[in-house]
């Protein structure tokens, strides 16, 4: 799967949060100021070229729609910062989130919590 540019992912998250839409009802998403029309308009023609997104014709007018989920992408995507920033080490990916120094205590004892209900739900599957 190809990576996005920054503008591409920002139009994608939009499309995911709408489901369908016209280039009009993508750019009401975005906050001010807008981009132009026909900057959304190229940015969802180079989707489309990429395969994540196609469209329904209406007319001369075009109802677009993504072809890739967010979860597909964001599995793809998680998948390579992993291979590019942890050595595919999940171990790697625990030790840098433990010492951030931006990750509160709360957050890791949830982290904690929800990695012990995995390790005894994978273990009584085991037995």
């Amino acid at each position: 799967m190809l990576e996005l540019t920054k503008a591409e992912e920002q139009v994608m998250q939009i499309l995911w949060k709408m489901e369908e839409g016209f280039v009009n009802d993508v750019l009401d998403y975005f906050p001010d100021p807008k981009p132009a029309y026909n900057t959304v308009s190229t940015i969802i023609r180079i989707l489309e070229k990429k395969g994540f997104v196609s469209h329904k014709s209406f007319g001369k007018t075009h109802q677009y729609f993504p072809l890739v989920s967010k979860k597909d992408y964001t599995n793809n995507y998680f998948k390579r910062v992993m291979k590019n920033y942890f050595s595919d080490s999940y171990k790697a990916l625990a030790s840098f989130l433990a010492n951030d120094e931006n990750v509160s205590l709360q957050e890791l004892e949830e982290m904690k919590k929800q990695m012990e209900e995995e390790i005894n739900k994978q273990k009584s599957g085991d037995e």
